[in-house]
């Protein structure tokens, strides 16, 4: 991963142009062009926060542990009723008042950023999800509570979903991983096919990891059917922008197919016209009651 945070406010935010940038090479549309301005400008409040804190987690030169909480404490200010030092934060604060958004959420993207401080490698399949549920699954909370469809049932898929779309991003950045000193994936299944992290140190792609990443996806993308009935709970321009997340994870599998697995010469991009594609089935899905 990257290095240097671009600096200013509480411990340093990125300005809006880098944000920008990292919004445009995600595998997914945050703020689709088609949505209302207002709901663009609270996806994207969100977004950025989550930006940041993940950056502050892995790109920031200095002490992160320090940056994170330092950017926690300013975070508490948006729900305390005082003035945030960053900017990214300041445009939070109307998006919060406006969706009546819990800080708690917020507070679970910081605690994954800060476990990443002190945690490398996960022995089980379970404890990375338990760690995916304070990485990805706030963040799918959040925009249901931004459309006002946070119900029991729906925030239950929108779990499952959010978890594999972190999985697979996860797929998609083994190499990028291990070289900033992470292996995500658990080490039991490392063990069941035989892969030495050392396969994680080469240029290409042996045949027995090629092997654990077609399996590993293969769960991911059952885990992401199995939320599928989310799409049809939802309606209108949340149904539109959740499709779009969604249509993001399943072209970066297609990707994954497509290269045969072969995740150590990069991460494979993922085709622009493939997530337009899974965005129309997505959204040709049956709505339910």
């Amino acid at each position: 991963m990257g290095r240097g945070v671009a600096s200013g406010g509480a411990r340093g935010t990125p300005g809006d142009t880098y944000l920008r940038r990292r919004e445009q090479s995600e595998n997914f549309p945050v703020a689709l062009k088609v949505l209302p301005r207002e709901l663009r400008t609270h996806l994207r409040a969100v977004y950025d926060v989550a930006r940041v804190i993940d950056d502050l987690g892995d790109r920031d030169g200095g002490d992160r542990t320090a940056g994170l909480l330092a950017f926690r404490a300013d975070l508490a200010t948006v729900w305390q009723g005082g003035a945030p030092q960053a900017n990214v934060l300041r445009r939070l604060v109307p998006t919060v008042q406006a969706r009546s958004l819990s800080p708690k959420p917020f507070g679970d993207l910081v605690k994954a950023n800060l476990q990443d401080q002190r945690v490398d490698r996960y022995a089980t399949y379970a404890e990375l999800r338990a760690y995916c549920a304070l990485s990805a699954d706030p963040v799918g909370r959040i925009v249901l509570a931004i459309f006002g469809a946070s119900t029991p049932r729906a925030v239950q898929l929108s779990d499952r979903a959010c978890t594999a779309l972190q999985l697979i991003e996860h797929w998609q950045d083994v190499a990028e991983d291990r070289r900033a000193g992470r292996v995500y994936l658990p080490q039991e299944d490392l063990a069941a096919f035989d892969v030495p992290e050392t396969d994680l140190d080469l240029p290409t792609t042996s045949g027995r990891l090629r092997r654990l990443m077609a399996y590993e996806t293969e769960r991911a993308e059952k885990l992401l059917d199995s939320g599928d009935h989310l799409l049809g709970m939802l309606r209108g321009w949340a149904r539109l922008a959740v499709a779009g997340y969604v249509a993001g994870g399943r072209a970066a599998i297609d990707r994954l197919r497509e290269s045969n697995w072969a995740i150590m010469s990069g991460s494979p991009g993922i085709s622009r016209l493939a997530v337009v594609r899974h965005l129309s089935r997505g959204l040709m899905r049956r709505a339910v009651s």
